[in-house]
């Protein structure tokens, strides 16, 4: 069966966390028969095919971008290329553009949407939106939610209850890769025999302000990793409160990432607003056998996080309360055993690629139930 995702970036250009669950659908779903595509924009497509392990991204060139929504008008015809030659377009939500392209291009193949997000942030782009969208969601042969919490929490998900199922999101487990102990120990030389890690984009929901503060009420060595739009504000506030114990690291390749997480005491996740609708990182950490903490934010968050089994899950914007719990977890390396143990415990029971992979296998083939098509 050929499948054809949709999104407005995917690598080599981008990475994050929609990013990388789609590199693990196809992964994942590749020893199942499923062949993968993915379709994505770019602002320099010279390279518009390239192979990324076992599937092939496709690039068209992005044109400008409103409120975060990158236009192109190239993608129209080359979708509809692409997707004539599959047997079914799975579409990453939230992109209004992938809307118009849904509508305008008539593909008629089974379509299945994985919704991410609601639109939290953008309230005058979502009011002119709605009717499309609501179009949209309404035209799909299937919507999967990522997470029970937010299935429930979502005002948008209840109105297409009867078509939208929970597959939750997955991450390929990293236990078996091998670290070297030099490389662990370099980590621990620079950042303190025992560090807090958080890992992700630096955007405006990450609630990393907080932790910030956390890190200066505590003293504890605290690494960040990752790049984006509050990367200047984050490291002027560092460098104005002097902070010596915070250490911003910036983007890291996969071998650095591992090599941290191997390291790291504790994950800290603070974001806090329901823009961050799952946070693939815990998985990451859970996979890795990390107590986590996390607010309760209403989302996929406190699906992976289970307060008092993987870690603990606090009131969002509230420092003091990141700060006790770091605390806690410092003074009680017991404690932190423990919930570390859950974390993994619970990845290995709900959240690895081979279970997503399978799921989404599964739909797929419910929806195209004939011997796929050769065009």
């Amino acid at each position: 069966m050929r499948v054809l995702h949709f999104f407005k970036e995917y690598a080599p250009d981008s990475v994050g966390g929609t990013q990388s669950v789609i590199r693990d659908i196809a992964y994942a779903t590749a020893p199942l028969g499923i062949e993968t595509t993915v379709l994505s924009l770019s602002r320099d497509p010279e390279r518009n095919s390239v192979v990324i392990e076992a599937h092939r991204a496709e690039k068209a060139r992005l044109d400008f971008e409103v409120a975060s929504a990158g236009f192109s008008a190239s993608v129209f015809p080359a979708f509809a290329r692409l997707a004539m030659r599959a047997d079914l377009v799975h579409y990453h939500f939230p992109w209004p553009t992938m809307d118009l392209v849904h509508f305008l291009t008539r593909h008629r193949r089974p379509s299945v949407v994985t919704y991410h997000s609601d639109i939290v942030r953008q309230r005058l782009l979502g009011t002119v939106y709605r009717p499309l969208m609501h179009a949209f969601l309404g035209s799909v042969d299937a919507i999967v939610a990522t997470s029970p919490h937010y299935l429930a929490s979502s005002p948008v998900l209840p109105r297409y209850r009867t078509r939208t199922s929970v597959i939750p999101l997955g991450a390929r487990d990293t236990a078996g890769i091998a670290v070297p102990d030099a490389a662990i120990a370099a980590w621990r030389a620079r950042l303190g025999e025992r560090f807090f890690l958080f890992v992700g984009a630096l955007r405006y929901y990450k609630g990393l302000p907080h932790l910030l503060d956390a890190a200066a009420a505590t003293g504890y060595p605290v690494a960040i990793v990752g790049t984006g739009v509050e990367a200047a504000a984050l490291a002027d506030s560092v460098r104005r409160r002097r902070l010596a114990n915070v250490h911003l690291l910036g983007a890291l390749g996969d071998a650095d990432k591992l090599a941290l997480l191997r390291a790291a005491y504790g994950f800290v996740f603070p974001s806090n607003l329901r823009s961050e609708a799952f946070g693939v990182a815990l998985l990451e950490a859970a996979a890795e056998g990390l107590p986590l903490i996390s607010c309760e934010i209403g989302t996929g968050t406190s699906y992976v996080n289970v307060d008092g089994e993987t870690g603990f899950v606090l009131p969002p914007d509230d420092a003091a309360a990141l700060a006790a719990a770091m605390t806690r977890l410092w003074q009680d390396p017991a404690l932190a055993t423990r919930l570390g143990r859950g974390a993994r415990s619970r990845y290995l029971a709900l959240f690895t690629a081979e279970a997503m992979g399978t799921a989404y296998a599964q739909l797929y083939r419910r929806l195209v139930p004939v011997p796929p098509n050769s065009a």
